[in-house]
């Protein structure tokens, strides 16, 4: 059995899996930074919010013990608040469009990649090659 995982384990598609997920993980935090430190801090500017991620609507009213501010998403989500955290939302939703897009020009650029390599190795078309032997026929 345990020879049997290790054949699993260090066949090659395991293998660049594992890799592919750590790779993601790390490419997730750089997306999140670029979301959370660049684009969000002008999106903000634009609308004058300095932070998405506290803005909510209350659907509820606080425990009668709150003694927080109204204003303090995370304190109101703590104490089991109800209410829609439109703005964290939002800048999740922001996140997954730049991986996406990054993703996409990713697999983009290797596809056509990897269609230059298929038109490279393929060799003469079957028009050349009935070419070549009809001239070597008329010989």
């Amino acid at each position: 059995m345990l020879n049997e995982f290790k054949s699993f384990i260090l066949k090659g598609n395991v293998l660049d899996l594992a890799v592919a997920v750590i790779i993601g993980a790390a490419f997730a935090t750089i997306t999140t930074s670029l979301t959370e430190d660049v684009i969000m801090p002008i999106v903000s500017a634009i609308f004058g919010v300095p932070d998405f991620s506290g803005m909510f609507i209350l659907l509820g009213s606080p425990p009668a013990d709150f003694a927080g501010a109204m204003t303090d998403y995370a304190a109101l989500k703590e104490a089991g608040v109800p209410m829609l955290g439109w703005g964290q939302f939002l800048t999740v939703v922001i996140n997954f469009i730049i991986l996406a897009f990054i993703i996409f020009m990713i697999v983009r650029y290797a596809s056509k990649a990897m269609a230059k390599e298929e038109v490279e190795d393929t060799g003469p078309s079957e028009i050349d090659l009935l070419t070549e032997i009809r001239d070597s026929l008329k010989k």
